[in-house]
C-alpha cells in the first residue's frame, strides 16, 4: 500500500514517464511495422478493387446502353421493313386489282366488239337475204303480171319487139 501513497496521477514520476512513453512508442513502431503496413495495403486493395468494380459498372452501364441503343435502332429497321413490306403488299394487291380491272375492261371492250361484229354481219347477212327475197318476189310479181297481160301471141310478140327496140338503141 506504500506504493500507492506514492503514486499520483496528477504528478507522475519521471521513470513511469520515461518508461511509458518508451513502450508507447516502441509499441507504436511494432504496430506501425507489422499491423499499418497490411491494413494500409488492405485499404489500397480494397479501394483498387471498389475503383476496379466502379469502372466495371461504368463499362457495363455504357455496355448496355449501346446495347439498348442498338437494340432501338434495330427496332427502328424492322418497324421500317415491315412498312415496307405492308406498302409493298398493299401495293401488289391495289395493282392486281388494276390489272384485273384493265383485263376485264378490254375484255369486255372485245366482247362488245364481236357482238357488235357479229350484229353486223346479220344485219348485211338479213339484208342481203331481205334483198333476194324482194328480189325473188319482185319477179315472180313481174312475171305474174307480164303473163297476165300477155295472155295471147299477138300481144307477146308486139312485147318482144319493143325491148328487142330498146336493145338496139341503147
Amino acid at each position: 500500500m506504500i506504493f500507492l501513497a506514492e503514486f499520483s496521477v496528477i504528478r507522475p514520476d519521471f521513470g513511469l514517464l520515461f518508461w511509458t512513453t518508451v513502450i508507447f512508442l516502441l509499441f507504436w513502431f511494432i504496430i506501425g511495422k507489422f499491423a499499418f503496413r497490411p491494413i494500409a495495403e488492405a485499404l489500397k486493395k480494397r479501394e483498387s478493387d471498389i475503383q476496379n468494380a466502379l469502372d466495371e459498372a461504368k463499362r457495363v452501364r455504357q455496355e448496355m446502353a449501346n446495347l439498348k441503343a442498338e437494340n432501338e435502332e434495330l427496332l427502328a429497321q424492322a418497324r421500317e421493313e415491315r412498312a415496307k413490306i405492308l406498302k409493298e403488299a398493299k401495293d401488289a394487291g391495289n395493282n392486281l386489282v388494276e390489272e384485273a380491272k384493265n383485263k376485264a375492261k378490254v375484255e369486255a371492250q372485245k366482247i362488245v366488239a364481236n357482238a357488235k361484229e357479229q350484229i353486223e354481219h346479220q344485219k348485211m347477212a338479213a339484208i342481203v337475204d331481205l334483198k333476194n327475197q324482194v328480189g325473188a318476189i319482185s319477179l315472180e310479181i313481174a312475171e305474174k303480171v307480164i303473163r297476165k297481160e300477155l295472155k295471147g301471141d299477138a300481144a307477146q310478140e308486139s312485147y318482144v319487139n319493143g325491148l328487142v327496140k330498146d336493145i338496139k338503141l341503147n
